[in-house]
């Protein structure tokens, strides 16, 4: 009987596999880097044919390493970059553009059109997204309106369109699905979160054909099974959701009021609000959790620009560290930040100020502060921007929050992890395994097959590796968070005209 499932984590600087026992552990991973591509200032492109070459490669190397073959794996779960957009030719399957990637920011001039044109309102309340050249919906009408050929072709039916994947799912079935889950549906400005399908009048205001878009299907179940893996072994392809949705289910958070946080280069947010979309009154995103049976969760997300991006600064910008695993002894060498205040702006604040002229500022310096200062409030800023994020969620959902569950690289962090669960007053956990989000993948597809029983079953078996309890009193929590919004406010009055 097979004993393991095989998770695909499509990123957007590599592509990963990782294979997980029946106990959710990681037996073997395989990861290779693929090249970025900036043509423009603004522009951010991959070559979809070589996301596709990385994965596969990964994908052999990962079941190899482990000693294994297809006949051991029970199923392949896909979790991806959201909103990346690749388009291809349906009879060829070649690509007709380089993917547009999240990042790009080509369509912002349109969205400032979409707005003015009083759009935002209908798309933010049937999508839950805000107007934005983020999502993908722009970027595919980009590639139809300037690929010569693109649009003619795509009216004739001969063009696909998909996130990343529906281009892996295509690429593993030979051409024979074409198909996305919820969760990445809901990540393209075309897809009514309250129906769940494609929307009609958003597919005229874009002006994009119905044919080029994949059937939407929930995140666990056969989609199609991988002829181009393993030749002579198809293995189903069972599982699929959007790499921050996945993370959530990874860490099994499956119930209303359950909130993971991921700190990477920024920070991502999610909390699952239960069965009904929760609409956002303090900019954050609505979104689909997952899609298992009949059974839809919703969520609600806050994104947090700077996150561990900040530690790269220290490192890179102002040199006080040498690699990003110093800043915690760095930040330990003095007892406090000594009203020190970093707000690390650099590319503006992301939720909830959603405020795009912000710049970063350090606020509170004496003659005695230094490097240990400044490297402790820039540690103590990721802390300070996630519990902006989680007040905007209560705030939006009325559920009190009780625990945040963590994961990402700055969670080996022990000092900011404390300081986290300082300022937020909840117990902070890090689990034994920090892989969510292809864990998440894994468990979506095994939950099809029948590798997993069920939810409650992965349930039992997520187990912290960690619990940082908050030690910090009221009134120095009430001052610390007083001080963070006073920089904050310093860092948005930077933006503002000079007053005479």
């Amino acid at each position: 009987m097979a004993a393991y499932i095989l998770a695909l984590d499509q990123g957007t600087t590599s592509s990963r596999a990782i294979v997980f026992d029946r106990s959710g552990r990681i037996v073997s991973m395989a990861q290779r880097e693929f090249t970025q591509h900036f043509p423009r200032p603004g522009w951010v492109e991959h070559d979809p044919v070589e996301i596709w070459d990385t994965q596969l490669a990964t994908a052999v190397e990962a079941v190899g390493r482990a000693g294994l073959t297809a006949a051991d794996i029970d199923a392949v779960g896909i979790t991806n970059q959201r909103e990346t957009t690749v388009v291809w030719d349906r009879e060829t399957g070649r690509p007709l553009h380089p993917a547009i990637v999240w990042q790009d920011r080509r369509t912002s001039a349109y969205c400032d059109q979409l707005r003015a044109r009083g759009h935002a309102a209908m798309i933010r309340e049937r999508t839950g997204l805000v107007v934005d050249a983020y999502f993908s919906a722009t970027k595919l009408k980009w590639v139809l309106d300037n690929v010569p050929e693109a649009r003619q072709r795509a009216e004739a039916g001969r063009v696909a369109f998909g996130t990343v994947d529906s281009w892996l799912l295509w690429n593993l079935t030979r051409g024979a699905v074409h198909a996305t889950d919820v969760t990445n549906a809901s990540r393209t400005m075309l897809f009514d979160i309250h129906t769940l399908q494609w929307d009609g009048e958003l597919l005229r205001l874009f002006d994009i054909p119905a044919s080029v878009l994949p059937e939407v299907r929930p995140s666990s179940g056969v989609f199609g099974h991988a002829t181009a893996l393993f030749p002579g072994h198809p293995l189903p392809v069972a599982g699929i959701a959007g790499d921050q949705q996945s993370a959530l289910f990874g860490q099994m958070c499956t119930e209303p009021g359950m909130v993971k946080n991921t700190y990477g280069t920024g920070c991502f947010m999610l909390m699952n609000t239960g069965h009904t979309p929760v609409a956002s009154s303090n900019n954050l995103l609505t979104t689909v959790a997952w899609q298992i049976g009949c059974e839809t969760h919703y969520a609600l997300e806050g994104s947090v620009f700077i996150g561990g991006a900040v530690v790269q600064w220290l490192r890179d910008g102002l040199g006080i560290i040498q690699r990003s695993g110093d800043v915690e002894a760095l930040a330990r060498s003095v007892p406090s930040s000594d009203g020190v205040c970093v707000v690390p702006a650099f590319a503006g604040l992301g939720a909830p100020h959603w405020n795009a002229d912000a710049r970063g500022t350090i606020v509170g310096l004496t003659r005695g502060s230094g490097s240990g200062q400044i490297a402790r409030a820039a540690l103590e800023s990721i802390a300070f921007q996630t519990q902006e994020v989680l007040l905007a969620m209560e705030l939006d959902s009325s559920i009190p929050i009780r625990e945040l569950r963590v994961d990402g690289g700055a969670t080996a962090n022990d000092l900011l992890m404390q300081f986290q669960s300082d300022i937020l007053a909840v117990d902070v956990i890090r689990p034994a395994v920090t892989e969510t989000t292809a864990q998440g993948a894994a468990y979506l597809a095994g939950l099809a097959t029948g590798f997993w029983s069920g939810t409650a079953e992965i349930a039992r078996q997520w187990q912290p590796e960690k619990v940082f309890r908050s030690a910090m009193d009221a009134d120095h929590r009430i001052e610390r968070l007083e001080g963070w919004q006073r920089a904050v406010r310093a860092a948005k009055a930077w933006a503002e005209p000079a007053r005479n």
